[in-house]
């Protein structure tokens, strides 16, 4: 029975990159994963056997994380990419993204793209400052444009994880994967000027080798929706919230109307960023006009 690691997915058929041999082939699961209602998924790691021509995968090993869109399993980390200008830095959108990943457990790895555009200094400085702060509250940060190699920066993240790399359409990702190895060949298209985004270029999920590790560039998309999230998830997915509120008055306050709430407290000095706070109460009311009764 031969390991490998689902690296993509097309037409019903996947591509599977054997641990042992190195060597990629084409499989199919077997028909009672059907009857299970259990669908393979990039990033699975597996048990298959090797046929003439078709191999056939047999089991599936238990996921450590899980993403419905994009459909992939087994990411550690994502490299959450936004352009600082064309498109403009989206923060309602790049809250959206951090929450979702911190829901799942998932290390967002901030990038902001093509710095190279920023000429004004008033701009880059109002910029400088919104970047600086969520390196404060404890992520990674990444300043770039696709011009530049990120080979060295990004290696020491990439070795020994499955990334995706992901953030709005037309940011940038396909050109700054085809920088880290341009044998990647990633299809790209203009900004559409009409719309100020890009044309979507990436049709499917597909793992890509870089060194020991793995990043998958996945299909760029305007919203996400917080499916299987409540407002006490969205609540402790902001995570410089969730520190403060052992200071707040009431067990599980939602930082919204009630009294003697340390993290109102924080946006009224404005410690906290204001589109942050913005941000986290839009969630909130989204989230709960999805509960179901």
């Amino acid at each position: 029975m031969a390991k490998g690691l689902i690296t993509c997915l097309v037409a019903g058929q996947y591509t599977i990159y054997d641990l042992d041999t190195k060597t990629t082939s084409i499989a199919k699961p077997r028909g009672v994963f059907r009857i299970k209602g259990i669908s393979p998924k990039v990033g699975d790691y597996v048990e298959y056997t090797k046929g003439a021509g078709e191999s056939t995968i047999t089991k599936l090993e238990k996921r450590t994380t899980d993403l419905v869109r994009p459909a992939i399993c087994n990411v550690s980390q994502a490299f959450v990419v936004f352009s600082v200008k064309e498109p403009d830095l989206n923060l309602n959108l790049l809250d959206r993204f951090i929450t979702i990943l911190e829901f799942y457990n998932i290390k967002p790895i901030l990038v902001f793209n093509k710095w190279d555009l920023l000429t004004d200094k008033k701009e880059k400085e109002s910029i400088e400052k919104i970047i600086e702060y969520y390196h404060n509250i404890g992520y990674d940060t990444i300043i770039t444009s696709a011009k530049e190699s990120l080979l060295n920066e990004l290696s020491n993240y990439i070795e020994g994880h499955i990334s995706v790399i992901t953030g709005q359409s037309g940011v940038g990702k396909s050109s700054l994967l085809n920088t880290l190895d341009p044998t990647f060949s990633i299809k790209t298209n203009d900004i559409s000027k009409a719309l100020n985004r890009g044309k979507h270029t990436t049709r499917h999920v597909e793992l890509l080798q870089l060194g020991d590790g793995w990043i998958a560039d996945t299909p760029g998309f305007g919203t996400m929706d917080f499916i299987d999230m409540n407002e006490v998830d969205v609540s402790h997915s902001f995570i410089e919230f969730f520190k403060e509120s052992a200071d707040c008055k009431y067990n599980g306050c939602l930082h919204l109307n009630e009294p003697h709430c340390a993290v109102k407290k924080l946006v009224d000095e404005k410690t906290i960023l204001p589109s942050r706070y913005e941000n986290y109460v839009q969630f909130i009311t989204e989230t709960k006009s999805k509960r179901k009764w």
